[in-house]
């Protein structure tokens, strides 16, 4: 009896590894089509390469005046710094700043 009970979990136990490496077989066989698929592209068009995908690559957003973070942050700095009118400042004296 015990022999029975010890041989089906061993059953269940190889069946239960199979299916998993069935499962990493397919997620392995499936990227592998993926980076097939993506070097068909760069190999076999002429001047193929990756698509750039960011944001500052896109003509769209540009007509719309989107750009990427550090670009979008630089224009800002940009425009604050034309806004700021440094030739109205006026420096206090030491004595004046003491106080």
């Amino acid at each position: 009896m015990e022999n029975c009970i010890f041989a089906a979990q061993n059953f269940l136990k190889e069946r239960r590894k199979m299916e998993i490496l069935k499962l990493v077989l397919l997620a392995i066989a499936l990227l592998g089509i993926g980076l097939f698929g993506m070097a068909v592209r760069i190999v076999f068009l002429k001047g193929g390469k990756f698509p750039n995908t960011h944001v500052g690559a896109n003509k769209h957003l540009k007509k719309n005046g989107v750009y990427c973070a550090t670009t979008q942050d630089k224009l800002a700095q940009r425009k604050a710094r034309k806004e700021l009118a440094f030739k109205k400042l006026s420096f206090a004296t030491d004595t004046e700043a003491g106080k």
